[in-house]
């Protein structure tokens, strides 16, 4: 949510720093609207006055004996209450038209967010590893020997239909040890604090980490309201709505491994094969609440710490930060992880780390109280994928897939498979 005082007081920069993300000049339309809104308070605040006056007035009339007087003011008090409250319902509707526009309108990018339309303009930032030269040609993770018959797409679709999969046996129980040894590493080394949250949210949170109103369509809704999150971001975020922190408690850095769900809409026809982009899927979330002079740092914090997990899975990946044009709705900057996959040969997206500044916190009103005393302020949010459980599946089968169909996995996942760290090509673990 965007703060209206600070475009009344630069609409060009407003604007300006709209027209970087692609999008069209707003703040003629915006202030327009709020003119129109603290004009009819104004009118609804001197009409109180005036019914507040002569309302004192009718006592001392009724005290003289001035019929005629009594009845002309308690006349004027009726009129005047009328006219109140007819100008206070036309200020709230106002107010009300201009939270929405204002809901609808993406954040503004960071100064430092390269200029640019769409994907081919990101920019790399790091890399590590080198993509496994491998002496056979790669298969896609479905296709892998001792992968394919743990990974049924056809029962899920006799469950829920297309987009979907059921992990059987050794794959299910893999997928499992890099969720929990992804939340270790954030809660054993990292300092976050796990999180155990509801897959079910009322409207408030949805709107409160800007998916609604703008991407409802994106997400699924119950028949009862209650709408599937599309990830923990959603919980973990909105936890603090409505408070009032310490600035000395901030940041406070949280993480979650949850089912998220997601509509897809609009991305008919893409990922169609394999596990790569499903309705339903597993991530472990990271989000911190921080101080606004502690969120850049914190963002690279956050990256740092997605990154390292692959590191230790030994899955080469690239970084690059998000131009203007392919930045979320509620970013104002954004680095993507992408993995390398042999089995596509290129790199994919695994994580996304973004900070939002205090465009959500707005939404939600999550707010500090400055050490020292002072006006609290709205805090900043962070979130990024530390990492999507699905996704780095198919990087760690496909990295180390073998020619005999068989998989060497990382060491790293030993204690959470019994010690064994060789997927067999009859899917079996050794």
């Amino acid at each position: 949510m965007h703060d209206i005082r600070a475009i009344r007081e630069n609409p060009a920069a407003f604007d300006a720093a709209l027209a970087r993300r692609g999008d069209a000049a707003m703040s003629s339309e915006l202030l327009s609207v709020d003119e129109a809104r603290r004009a009819k308070i104004l009118t609804a605040e001197t009409a109180q006055a005036e019914q507040n006056k002569a309302s004192k007035l009718v006592g001392a009339a009724k005290a003289k004996g001035d019929a005629a007087e009594f009845e002309r003011l308690r006349a004027l008090v009726s009129d005047k209450k009328a006219e109140v409250a007819a100008m206070q319902a036309e200020a709230k509707a106002l107010d009300a038209q201009l939270t929405d526009m204002l809901a609808r309108i993406a954040n503004l990018p960071a100064e430092d967010v390269p200029d640019g339309a769409d994907e081919q303009d990101n920019v790399e930032v790091n890399r590590w590893g080198e993509p496994p030269a491998l002496p056979f040609e790669p298969k896609e993770h479905f296709e892998i020997a001792g992968v394919a018959a743990s990974m049924d797409f056809e029962m899920a679709a006799k469950l829920s239909g297309a987009r979907f999969v059921v992990l059987k046996g050794a794959v299910a129980r893999l997928h499992r040890a890099l969720a929990q040894f992804m939340i270790d590493t954030h809660v054993e080394e990292n300092g976050l604090t796990e999180m155990a949250t509801p897959v079910l949210v009322r409207d408030e949170a949805m709107y409160g980490t800007d998916k609604l109103p703008k991407f409802g369509d994106d997400s699924y809704q119950t028949t009862n309201g209650w709408w599937l999150i599309p990830t923990s971001e959603v919980t973990l975020t909105y936890s603090v709505a409505g408070d009032v922190l310490e600035a000395a408690d901030l940041p406070i850095r949280m993480t979650a491994h949850t089912l998220c769900f997601r509509s897809e809409a609009g991305s008919a026809g893409k990922d169609t094969t394999g596990m790569l982009r499903h309705h339903q899927f597993e991530k472990v979330e990271m989000v911190s609440i921080t101080h606004p002079d502690d969120s850049d740092t914190e963002q690279m914090r956050m990256l740092r710490c997605a990154e390292d997990l692959l590191e230790r899975l030994g899955v080469p990946y690239r970084t690059i930060v998000l131009c203007t044009g392919d930045m979320g709705f509620g970013a104002r900057r954004t680095f993507d992880i992408e993995a390398w996959l042999p089995g596509q040969n290129t790199y994919r997206e695994i994580s996304s780390v973004s900070t939002t500044g205090d465009f959500q916190a707005r939404r939600m009103n999550a707010r500090f109280r400055p050490q020292g005393g002072g006006k609290p302020e709205f805090v900043h949010t962070l979130n990024g994928s530390g990492l999507a459980v699905g996704r780095c599946l198919i990087a760690v089968l496909e990295n180390g897939q073998q020619e005999d169909g068989s998989v060497r996995l990382p060491e790293v996942l030993a204690p959470y498979l019994g010690g064994k760290t060789i997927l067999g090509a009859d899917g079996v673990l050794r």
